[in-house]
């Protein structure tokens, strides 16, 4: 027994553990786990930029294996790109295995599961094709729309040269200039003028106190004032009035009478047609009614 565990077994032992361990190691970095058996299928492409071992192989973005390893064809000129995928999958003939290109240049297998009865054996060549990259989408969408774009951008150009060759531009930078020269010196004009505008704005307010105190002091006074015994004075000689007239318009009065009556006013104007009339006899006769004796 001590003759088999000798110090040359025991290093020998001690080297094929550490090599072990370090395989272990370094499959287990590169995400493989040696432990769980996996297929292995083949994929060919033409172009594999930005594909690496242990890169993700993915169903609907689910991850069920990974690049086990790449090799170029020299016979058909194609890279052989080895998937290690999980035990359990079952690939239907007519799939697809695409290659896809992220914005940062990583790359990654997609498998497009096709519908179909009849499966691909472990060991089998999957269709493979290269998916359009942003590059690809830019060159064949944005260029050719940037190449028709460069002829109306020439013309834009053109034109905004010729606007700014224009002597009636540099006419109108000159008027903006002389427009805001002028505003400025009315803005410094009325920042001169704004106090003494201001000051006479106090005074006016301090007038309207003033004013304001005044009639206050006016409407305290009204209050004052006897005001309803002035009215009832007032209506009184109303009343009056109104009894005045009404007696004036009536026949009780003397004045109403006079006013009213059309008898008394024709016999006032009767008797004073006599008057009239003996008036003039007594001018024209005066010894009829005046005797003078002379003794």
């Amino acid at each position: 027994m001590k003759k088999f565990f000798s110090k040359e077994v025991k290093i020998a032992l001690a080297v094929i553990v550490s090599l072990a361990v370090l395989f272990w190691g370094i499959e287990y970095l590169k995400g493989v786990n040696i432990f769980k058996p996996a297929n292995f299928y083949y994929v060919e492409f033409k172009n594999v930029a930005g594909l690496t071992d242990s890169a993700p192989v993915t169903i609907n973005g689910y991850q069920i294996g990974m690049v086990r390893g790449i090799n170029y064809d020299y016979n058909n000129g194609t890279l052989v790109v080895m998937l290690g995928l999980e035990k359990d999958l079952r690939i239907p003939v007519e799939s697809k295995a695409v290659l896809a290109t992220d914005l940062l240049g990583t790359a990654q297998i997609e498998l497009k599961l096709a519908k179909n009865d009849t499966y691909y054996n472990v060991g089998d060549k999957i269709p493979g094709e290269n998916a359009k990259g942003l590059m690809d989408e830019v060159g064949g969408n944005l260029l050719p729309s940037v190449s028709n774009l460069m002829p109306k951008i020439d013309s834009i150009l053109t034109n905004l040269n010729a606007i700014v060759a224009n002597p009636a531009l540099q006419q109108s930078v000159s008027r903006l200039d002389a427009i805001t020269a002028n505003l400025e010196a009315s803005s410094r004009e009325l920042s001169e003028v704004l106090p003494a505008v201001m000051k006479n704005v106090d005074g006016i307010t301090t007038n309207l106190d003033s004013i304001t105190g005044n009639l206050n002091g006016l409407s305290a006074k009204l209050s004052e004032l006897p005001i309803d015994t002035t009215m009832a004075g007032i209506n009184a000689t109303v009343v009056q009035l109104n009894d005045i007239t009404s007696k004036l318009n009536g026949t009780e009065s003397s004045l109403g009478m006079l006013i009213n009556d059309r008898g008394l006013y024709d016999h006032l104007d009767g008797a004073v047609m006599s008057l009239d009339s003996l008036f003039i006899d007594i001018k024209k006769n005066p010894k009829r009614y005046v005797t003078i004796k002379v003794f």
